[in-house]
């Protein structure tokens, strides 16, 4: 299909496993788009890849641009548009089957957009294990450049892994290159899985400690970042000391930006990691995919009970949502306008921004007041209020303290990679919110289904998820 960009699927119908097909595809390291040095790209292996700091920087960046414009983590058919359509943020206008299938709640295990997440997600995977193992083995790369090199590939596998967790449940956690390992990997437990996302990102943390990325485009993970992830892992799982602590550690590192035009820009203040299209100018793929440019609407468009859920006088609503109509104004459709598309002749002025310092205070919110701290949960709260230009709340009630920063989630963190849909599973509220406005919503939507090829190649993947 169109949306599978990176993948030889012809190898799938001779029965290959994807995890061998990646010893071909390893020439991303190997070819890196952003490797100038000698000896030339096309003959440049794995071996001397990791002979010099340089061309491991480089192949790190080729990651991170994959991430940025492939599969789940960004792209064309990322986790910002299609869990925006799977939960309550948007509403789709295509005509893509596999779109569709998601927006309705019928999601079938031959869908080839969820074949592209699990398979796109283990090839970062891959890639990152090939650069712990080679910068482990090396011998020419200094003992700080290699554990820098090692704590952003531990980032990098601990957050994919997180994002395939959020949307599959169980699944493998791999940890290694070698093909008779992978080939017959099972999945394990949510609970195991969390527990090596946080190892790999406590690793990461202690790792990078000492190494802060001073440009403003925050554009490489340092220990910022994998403290960001580590907070939400942390929220996740109830750890709510943890949580408060590496949330706390941002809050103190970072600033948010006050004017809400400027909260998406590659320089903002609040921002903790971005991905970076490239060199050339070009919008980002969230600019692209929601902002609606004419009618008849594009493809998505923000749904009803989002706009419902701002208050009067929020801010965001004015800045951060755009709408557009026919001539006689009896159509209306409102998009999401965080990014504006801004360029320039020579520089995109947006990224894509991963990690941004107001999740933070909501995950701090949240995890205080879990810990009975109301009033400083409240602060924190208000904080993101205040900024939007609401007032101060208060109360002496749990549930309603935890109501009100789900709420401000929905709405400060909207078309943001999921968020939504993972708030609305996580608090346990997908049936009681989706069931009234999705015809066709089942309690166990709250995963998707494992890819039904990758359960042919590998048995071991078995059970199905409940429901398909």
């Amino acid at each position: 299909m169109e949306q599978i960009k990176i993948y030889n699927y012809q190898n799938r119908r001779k029965g290959i496993n994807l995890l061998a097909v990646w010893s071909i595809t390893i020439c991303l390291f190997g070819c890196s788009d952003f490797v100038e040095l000698d000896p030339p790209k096309n003959t440049l292996v794995s071996e001397t890849v990791f002979k010099d700091a340089a061309t491991v920087s480089s192949a790190l960046a080729n990651l991170y641009h994959s991430m940025r414009e492939e599969g789940m983590v960004s792209g064309d058919f990322g986790l910002t548009p299609l869990l925006g359509i799977y939960s309550d943020e948007m509403d789709y206008y295509g005509n893509n089957t596999y779109y569709a299938q998601l927006y309705y709640h019928n999601v079938a295990t031959q869908n080839s957009t969820i074949l592209g997440w699990w398979s796109q997600g283990y090839h970062l995977i891959y890639a990152a294990n090939d650069i712990i193992s080679g910068v482990e083995a090396s011998r020419s790369i200094g003992v700080n450049d290699a554990d820098r090199f090692k704590g952003q590939a531990l980032f990098v596998r601990a957050y994919v892994h997180s994002l395939l967790l959020s949307v599959f449940g169980d699944i493998p956690y791999v940890t290694t290159t070698d093909y008779q390992t992978n080939i017959k990997v099972n999945r394990l437990p949510v609970e195991q899985v969390y527990e090596r996302i946080i190892s790999d990102l406590i690793e990461a943390v202690d790792l990078l400690e000492g190494y802060e990325v001073s440009s403003g485009e925050r554009v490489v993970p340092d220990h910022y970042v994998a403290r960001a992830l580590l907070a939400r892992m942390a929220l996740q799982t109830s750890q709510w000391e943890l949580a408060d602590r590496s949330s706390s550690s941002l809050i103190e590192a970072f600033s948010l930006e006050n004017d809400l035009d400027k909260v998406f820009l590659k320089e903002s203040e609040e921002t903790i990691w971005q991905l970076k299209a490239g060199e050339s100018p070009r919008n980002t793929e969230e600019a692209d995919e929601l902002i609606i440019q004419f009618l008849p609407v594009q493809r998505y468009a923000l749904s009803e009970s989002l706009l419902d859920a701002f208050e009067e006088g929020d801010g965001r609503l004015i800045h951060w949502t755009d709408s557009i109509s026919d001539e006689d104004n009896t159509i209306i459709f409102h998009y999401a306008h965080k990014y504006k598309a801004r360029f320039t002749e020579t520089e995109s002025l947006e990224y894509s921004i991963v990690f941004r310092l107001a999740e933070q205070y909501l995950i701090r919110a949240e995890a205080r007041a879990q810990s009975g701290n109301f009033e400083a949960a409240f602060q924190d709260l208000n904080v993101i209020r205040n900024r939007a230009g609401l007032e101060n709340i208060s109360g002496n009630s749990l549930e309603g303290l935890l109501t009100a920063i789900l709420r401000e989630r929905q709405v400060e963190l909207f078309t943001e990679r999921g968020h939504r849909w993972f708030d609305l599973k996580r608090s346990g509220r997908a049936s009681e919110v989706l069931g009234p406005i999705k015809p066709n919503w089942q309690d166990t939507d709250v995963l998707l289904p494992i890819p039904e090829t990758e359960l042919e190649i590998n048995p071991n993947l078995l059970p199905q998820n409940p429901g398909y």
